[in-house]
């Protein structure tokens, strides 16, 4: 099967199998590429050790939970109680290595904090101080490479929307320094990521909307407009293996989403419909492996403990998990084996 095809017949970003190599392959626009879709080590569901591991962190009800909740993402089931946050908040946000998991920003319950904590994956012990984002907020997206990990604006204190976008190195310990800037100041929800670019989705800069920016990693600089989601909701939850992001559930006063929706990473260009998640929901947290998104708690009209999945690489409506060790809404995910890394 030919690795080139004449220039202009290919969207960027188009998959096919390959059927000599027996392998998925990308379109970068020049040549097709082989897709890396394996991970090192993933468990299986009667595992102990670090596999494909989903985390869930914080969220309500009063007073702000500090609970870590853990999944074995290659099998599905319950939840388990990990270890705890060094202090209760919501509307915080996740991003990782395989080595480490980092939880940034969020609200403590008076004021927002600029807290970054994280935990050795590996080893089931309670978070650690990691360092400072330069600006406290809540409702952030955090996304990450296998080396650096992203938060992208939010509510600033005092109560003031900000575009703001830090880094920090996820290998090290200490305060995250200046990437650049959204394209507009505002709320964002859940990042997601390949190893190349980051997708945040920009919900509400004053009123609810349905941007989405994108950034890369490698570099700093300001986010760029990718294109749109399909429903315009805030409260979102996004996810992503290397090939595709996905946004599940939200809301839009008085309306609650089942909505997912997904776009390719390496493309611009608005969302599609993917399917429904199992209710529709907000302040969920969701994470990934390379073929499973995980979209766990939420508000319904009372706080969830649901957690649906689907397969990223195709389309279709979610379906059951397992559960999380409590009924939670506001926590922010992250996994050892999202497209990011």
């Amino acid at each position: 099967m030919s690795n080139t095809a004449p220039s202009g017949e290919i969207p960027r970003g188009a998959i096919r199998f390959n059927t000599d190599s027996n392998k998925p392959e990308l379109w970068d626009g020049s040549q097709w590429a082989e897709l890396q879709l394996s991970t090192p080590n993933l468990g299986q569901g009667s595992d102990t050790q670090p596999g494909a591991r989903g985390f869930w962190a914080g969220g309500t009800p009063t007073p702000y939970k500090d609970t870590i909740h853990s999944v074995n993402i290659s099998s599905a089931g319950n939840a388990t109680d990990f270890s705890n946050l060094t202090a209760g908040r919501v509307s915080l946000d996740g991003c990782s290595s395989q080595q480490r998991g980092l939880w940034m920003g969020g609200n403590p319950g008076s004021n927002y904090t600029d807290t970054i904590d994280f935990i050795t994956i590996a080893s089931q012990a309670n978070a650690t101080d990691f360092g400072n984002l330069s600006l406290s907020r809540r409702e952030v997206s955090a996304l990450s490479s296998s080396t650096r990990g992203i938060c992208a604006g939010g509510y600033g204190t005092p109560n003031a929307l900000t575009d703001r976008i830090d880094y920090v190195t996820i290998a090290s310990t200490g305060n995250a320094v200046d990437f650049g800037n959204l394209t507009s100041a505002a709320v964002t929800h859940s990042g997601s990521s390949s190893p190349v670019r980051g997708i945040v989705p920009v919900v509400y800069t004053g009123s609810v909307v349905n941007t989405i920016n994108f950034l890369t990693i490698s570099t700093t600089g300001n986010a760029t407009d990718f294109g749109d989601t399909s429903v315009t909701r805030n409260n979102l939850s996004t996810c992503a293996n290397p090939i595709r992001a996905i946004f599940t559930g939200g809301y839009s006063s008085p309306t609650y989403y089942n909505t997912i929706d997904y776009v390719t990473i390496a493309t611009t260009g608005n969302a599609a419909n993917f399917g429904d998640l199992t209710a529709a929901r907000r302040e969920s947290g969701a994470c990934s492996s390379p073929t499973k998104g995980l979209t766990g708690g939420g508000y319904t009209g009372s706080n969830s403990d649901v957690i649906d999945y689907v397969n990223i690489l195709t389309e279709g409506d979610s379906v059951d998990f397992g559960n999380l060790t409590a009924a939670t809404a506001g926590c922010g995910a992250l996994s050892n084996a999202h497209g990011g890394l």
